[in-house]
C-alpha cells in the first residue's frame, strides 16, 4: 500500500441502530514503511460532510505470528487513548483484523477487511458486532485507487 490513495467512503448514518442511511465522501491516504519494512504508518484525510478531519494508522508485523497490529490515531481526538489493536492476517487476497472495543458503553467485536487488492485498487470494510461475532453490521466501505 506503499504510496498516495484517493478513497470513497460509504458510512452508516448511525452504527448498531438498524440504519440503513448512509453519507458518501471522499478522502486521501498516504502510506509509506517504517522500520525497515516491518510496519508502515498511513496519514488519512477524510473530507466529511460535517468537515475535514485527520487520522492515522501505525501497522507493525510480528513474523513470528505472520500477524499485523493495526493501531488507529483519530485526529478529532488528539490526545485521547490510542483504539485496542487490531490483529490478523492476510490468507488467500483477504485480510481480516479483530479487535474487542465498546461502542456507546457495551462490548462490541470490531472486524477490518481487506479485499479486491491490486497494485491499484482495494477496498476496505469495517463491521462491529453486538453479539460477540455471530452476526455482523457492516458500517464504513472505503474503494481506493492509487494516484502515485
Amino acid at each position: 500500500m506503499f504510496g498516495s490513495w484517493n478513497g470513497k467512503h460509504r458510512q452508516l448514518k448511525k452504527r448498531l441502530a438498524g440504519s440503513t442511511e448512509w453519507i458518501e465522501f471522499d478522502g486521501t491516504l498516504a502510506v509509506r514503511p517504517v522500520m525497515d519494512g516491518a510496519g508502515n504508518v498511513d496519514d488519512t484525510v477524510f473530507d466529511k460532510p460535517e468537515g475535514r478531519y485527520r487520522a492515522a494508522a501505525l501497522r507493525t508485523y510480528d513474523a513470528k505470528t505472520d500477524a499485523w497490529a493495526i493501531y488507529w490515531f483519530d485526529g478529532r481526538m488528539p490526545h485521547g487513548p490510542v483504539d485496542p489493536p487490531m490483529v490478523g492476517r492476510f490468507e488467500d487476497g483477504l485480510g481480516t483484523f479483530l479487535a474487542d472495543e465498546t461502542f456507546e458503553g457495551k462490548p462490541i467485536k470490531v472486524r477490518f477487511a481487506w479485499s479486491q487488492i491490486t497494485p491499484a485498487s482495494c477496498h476496505w470494510e469495517q463491521a462491529f458486532s453486538p453479539d460477540g461475532g455471530k452476526s455482523w453490521e457492516i458500517n464504513w466501505i472505503m474503494d481506493f485507487v492509487r494516484t502515485g
